[in-house]
């Protein structure tokens, strides 16, 4: 019973901040109005916002019969989250305020040493970006990082990631916290890749929505009746082991997955080898492809063909209303056409089947939505899994006009 009284203040004051982030600049009135609370409330949470620093007053209502009314909007830059989109051949970083406004952003090549290597050029990566904003340490209070692979939340490690050499074998979430000294969150890449496209991009107001991600591995991310699906181990999504495309039982499927040796990248550039004799990058291929080069549409085909297989897959377990393709395979238009083409062929039903709206930085979106809701559940309210507090319509356009 002790613990009511605490609760209702946390509830209170997360509504209250709802109200300020949603209507800011927004008058006490206005928040009562939203909120149901009472006016006394509301001044109490807000005085105490106000002197914790959090929000500020930013003029006076006007335009309106009686006495003007102070105003209140949230201080954005308070707080600082840093993002991190973590690939085996590219790592992104990031840093949003309490918009999730993006500042900084940075990418380069992942350390092909991995493990302690690539945290410390995660470290690096992100506190060159807060120097260069002029961004006090102090300000960065929370670390999103979004990996390949299934993050375990008992040993901080982080299996099934055979592109990141080591993560697997050492807690690499305790290594980050010390790296950036602050509190870290690690998802699956492609669960927050699918957080992004439904918050912002292609999924939006979408519950039942899948995101496939194909480039140098393969992966997918699931949400069902609104809710991310990450499974008994967070390895939910880990389609690259799906028996298809490859002999299973071979001992390079349980490292590297079946399906994953059947469209990733390495697959895609030794079936072109494979037929004519020439060793070229993925890029290429597809430039060959454009040109007429007849085994370049020939892997273009093979591949679309396992992703349809793929695809419909995930189709008959999770019945979703919307894929989502991403990644710089995924994204390509040359994928999405044949695979549109051949979904009516191997499976019943229609299956909407679409590209992403975010591109590469459908996971940096999604890590600064995530992160943004737990930094305000820590900061202003109780812990509500997966919450995140929206933003201002004109904040989440601005921000989808510098994603597309």
């Amino acid at each position: 019973m002790s613990d009511l009284p605490r609760i209702s203040r946390q509830f209170s004051q997360r509504s209250v901040m709802e109200a300020i982030v949603q209507g800011g600049p927004i008058s006490r009135a206005s928040i009562s109005k939203l909120t149901g609370l009472s006016k006394q409330t509301i001044s109490e949470i807000v005085r105490g916002l106000e002197q914790e620093g959090w929000v500020q007053e930013t003029g006076r209502t006007s335009g309106h019969v009686g006495r003007t009314a102070v105003t209140y909007e949230l201080v954005h830059d308070a707080a600082y989250i840093i993002a991190v989109d973590l690939g085996g051949t590219k790592v992104r970083v990031a840093l949003t305020d309490l918009a999730c406004q993006i500042f900084a952003e940075a990418a380069t090549p992942t350390d092909p040493r991995g493990g302690q290597f690539v945290i410390d050029q995660i470290a690096a990566l992100a506190f060159q970006a807060a120097a260069r904003e002029r961004i006090p340490r102090k300000k960065i209070r929370l670390a999103v990082i979004g990996a390949p692979g299934a993050p375990d939340p008992a040993t901080g490690r982080i299996l099934l990631a055979p592109n990141i050499a080591g993560f697997d074998a050492m807690n690499v979430l305790d290594a980050f916290e010390k790296a950036l000294g602050v509190a870290v969150m690690i998802e699956n890449d492609v669960n927050l890749a699918v957080l992004g496209e439904n918050w912002l991009g292609q999924g939006q107001g979408i519950d039942n929505l899948a995101y496939i991600a194909l480039g140098t591995g393969v992966g997918s991310g699931l949400m069902l009746g609104g809710h991310l699906v990450r499974g008994a181990t967070h390895a939910a999504g880990e389609i690259g082991f799906m028996p298809i495309g490859a002999d299973p039982f071979a001992a390079e499927s349980l490292r590297t997955g079946a399906f994953e040796r059947a469209v990733a990248t390495h697959a895609i550039t030794e079936r072109y080898r494979s037929l004519t004799g020439t060793q070229v990058a993925v890029p290429a291929i597809f430039e060959n492809a454009a040109a007429g080069d007849k085994g370049a549409l020939a892997v273009l085909d093979e591949t679309a063909r396992y992703l349809a297989q793929g695809i419909a897959a995930i189709a008959a377990v999770a019945n979703p209303e919307k894929v989502i393709l991403g990644g710089s395979i995924g994204l390509r238009p040359e994928i999405l056409s044949r695979v549109k083409a051949l979904m009516p062929l191997c499976f019943p039903y229609p299956v909407t089947v679409e590209a992403g709206e975010l591109g590469a930085r459908a996971a940096l979106i999604g890590a600064a939505a995530i992160g943004l809701g737990q930094l305000h559940n820590t900061l202003f309210g109780v812990d509500a899994p997966d919450g995140r507090i929206s933003l201002p319509t004109a904040q989440a356009a601005a921000l989808k006009e510098v994603v597309l």
